[in-house]
């Protein structure tokens, strides 16, 4: 980004506008938003210590962040051409503003709807709130159109900002060690569960047996752990069924090019049907499994779980290791290349020798392990095998990739930009329990979230397109 805009504004990593008039707006700006960030900690009773830190570091942040964009302009209006006028009156304002603004108007439905059925939400802080979160998301919207690349990563990462920041002056002990521990560990297995999710849209798949996988590898392993198989063992032989139901599904849905989803659910509950089958023999409970897990899986997953000793559960770590593999793999090996290259251009990568199939099945094969992975996490997490312990994953991966900016046409996003995507979903379900919403009105915002982000992404060309 900084080859962008060279060296303009830009010394030592901080950018300052050439314009003293934006300058002295983004201190208007930071000034205001810091004034009323204070005003909430105090008026929520959090210890003076405590609202001056963050304070200090909000505005320090958002001063940095708003040079950073300021400089984009300029640098943008000095070196390109400017785009064609848009149409005069309110018929051009929709036409540049339409996602935008049906956005903003979900989330005053959304709003409205909350305010009008739950009492506990109707106080002042969290109008101040809402409106906080439209005014961020105007910034966030039309800044992000001046981005050639990143635009999603770009709201992504404001949107985060900005759930993170209301959040912590509307519910008390939201940035406490626990509370954060709580959001990365569920925020974790969310995250391994989307690894093969990722690399599936990548190619323009769909992976929708995930969720049934995940519950049957979770009920399976402890089955085999009840009948005496040793625990490692079991893990092992779990994981290298998931990546072979993976492989069986990259192998039908390569043959039934277009059938990719009805395919991947139609095996799903295959799956989960056999494995509901082979485990309640000689058990009168189906869907079900009793036994003990081990003590390792319980530290690996479980909140109490610690690394090295410190209170910190590996599960979280093990993420945050997987992280850094796949961006990094799919940034600069062949392997990621190849991946791109066929999500943008199959006709073109098979031009240049690249084996669709041979990449298509180890991407569904990448993902049947790691939804298998994420059902012996979530084991040593409940503590029980359940079938259904995945069930809120056939949306929420969906959501994850979505929400981070990857396309499902394939060819454009990444990783990384899931983990965004993975923590903005964490960090909000984090938010609507705080304050006391119902597990069915979380799933109807996710949903209404989910939305505008589809319009958005879908109004931009698919990559084959501008190359």
């Amino acid at each position: 980004m900084s080859q962008a805009f060279g060296d303009n504004g830009r010394s030592g990593g901080l950018f300052i506008p050439r314009s003293r008039a934006l300058v002295w707006l983004n201190l208007a700006v930071t000034f205001v938003v810091a004034a009323i960030s204070f005003g909430l900690g105090f008026w929520q009773g959090i210890t003076a210590q405590v609202v001056i830190l963050y304070t200090i570091v909000l505005a320090a942040v958002l001063f940095w962040l708003i040079n950073y964009v300021a400089v984009i302009f300029e640098s943008r209006s000095s070196s390109v051409e400017t785009d064609t006028a848009a149409p005069a009156g309110a018929g051009g304002v929709w036409a540049g503003n339409r996602v935008l603004i049906i956005t903003m108007a979900v989330m005053l439905i959304v709003y409205l709807l909350i305010t009008a059925t739950v009492p506990s939400f109707r106080s002042l802080g969290n109008l101040i709130a809402f409106l906080l979160l439209e005014a961020i998301l105007v910034f966030a919207f039309k800044v992000s159109s001046r981005f050639a690349h990143g635009r999603s990563a770009f709201i992504g990462l404001i949107v985060l900002l900005a759930l993170i920041v209301i959040s912590s002056f509307t519910i008390n002990g939201f940035l406490s060690a626990a509370s954060i521990k709580a959001i990365l560990l569920f925020a974790a297995f969310l995250g391994i569960a989307c690894v093969g999710q990722t690399l599936v849209a990548l190619l323009g798949g769909l992976d929708l047996s995930i969720p049934f996988v995940i519950g049957s590898s979770n009920i399976g392993l402890l089955f085999l752990i009840g009948l005496g198989v040793p625990s490692g063992l079991a893990v092992i032989f779990v994981l290298l069924i998931g990546a072979a139901l993976g492989f069986l599904n990259g192998v039908l849905s390569y043959r039934l090019q277009g059938q990719a989803l009805i395919l991947t659910l139609g095996m799903g509950f295959s799956i989960a049907g056999l494995a509901q089958i082979l485990t309640s023999i000689g058990s009168s409970f189906g869907g079900n499994v009793f036994g003990t897990v081990p003590k390792w899986l319980q530290n690996l997953a479980a909140m109490n779980g610690r690394t090295f000793g410190l209170a910190v559960p590996p599960t979280i770590l093990l993420w945050i290791v997987i992280a850094i593999i796949v961006i990094v793999g799919l940034r600069y090996s062949a392997f990621g290349r190849y991946i791109y290259a066929l999500g943008g251009n199959r006709r073109s990568a098979k031009l240049i020798g690249v084996s669709e199939f041979k990449y298509w099945t180890i991407a569904y094969t990448i993902s049947g392990f790691s939804a298998a992975l994420t059902g012996c996490l979530l084991l040593g997490w409940s503590g029980g095998g359940f079938i259904g312990v995945g069930d809120q994953y056939l949306f929420t991966t969906l959501a994850a990739v979505v929400i981070g900016g990857t396309s499902l046409m394939g060819g454009y996003g990444g990783y990384g930009y899931t983990v965004i995507g993975v923590l903005v979903l964490q960090v909000l379900s984090a938010f609507l329990i705080g304050i006391g919403l119902k597990y069915e009105w979380q799933q109807f915002i996710f949903g209404l979230l989910i939305l505008p982000m589809v319009a958005l992404y879908g109004r931009a060309p698919h990559i084959r397109a501008q190359v």
